[in-house]
């Protein structure tokens, strides 16, 4: 099972990477890390595909069974990071593949808006997106260690369980 786990922070040090790393360790995902800012800033231009940077993600999310997408909330919103990213790929990258989505929140009430901003752009370009979604607050994190506590790594397995059993159902009605 290909898993692909993309980190759409911008920053080196965030804790949604953090999660995304625990994700790419934990179950042997693939890590998109948009925090080496070797991604350009979509324009639309057809140079760009030439780019390696884009050419790998293109490449990653393609031949993956699954995807897992991961961002900090900014303002009510997915990072730029990440929607910049999604920008460089269309249905034909997505289309039917389940995907998850993972917020990383300041505390409180923070992440929802984050997942629905990912839900919306998913449905554009024909993500199957799965049911369960998960919002990290700080309190889930170890950042002492770089890493997350038993209950938040308990939390990512949840979400981990869900879009594999999705990604098998997928692989059997294919099969068809």
């Amino acid at each position: 099972m290909n898993i692909v786990v993309i980190n759409g922070s911008p920053r080196k040090s965030g804790r949604t990477g953090v999660a995304a790393r625990f994700i790419s360790k934990e179950y042997k995902a693939q890590l998109i890390d948009l925090s080496d800012g070797t991604l350009p800033l979509y324009n639309g231009e057809s140079e760009q595909d030439t780019i390696d940077a884009v050419q790998q993600l293109k490449y990653m999310i393609k031949n993956a069974d699954g995807i897992v997408l991961s961002s900090p909330e900014y303002h009510s919103a997915m990072s730029g990071a990440l929607k910049n990213a999604l920008d460089f790929l269309g249905g034909e990258y997505f289309r039917h593949k389940p995907v998850a989505l993972l917020a990383v929140a300041g505390g409180g009430k923070g992440g929802m808006n984050a997942l629905t901003n990912m839900r919306t752009t998913a449905r554009g370009v024909y993500a199957n997106v799965i049911p369960k979604q998960l919002v990290l607050d700080p309190i889930y994190f170890d950042l002492e260690n770089d890493g997350l506590t038993d209950e938040g790594s308990q939390l990512i397995d949840g979400l981990m369980n869900e879009l594999q059993l999705y990604v098998k159902a997928y692989g059997q009605v294919n099969s068809f």
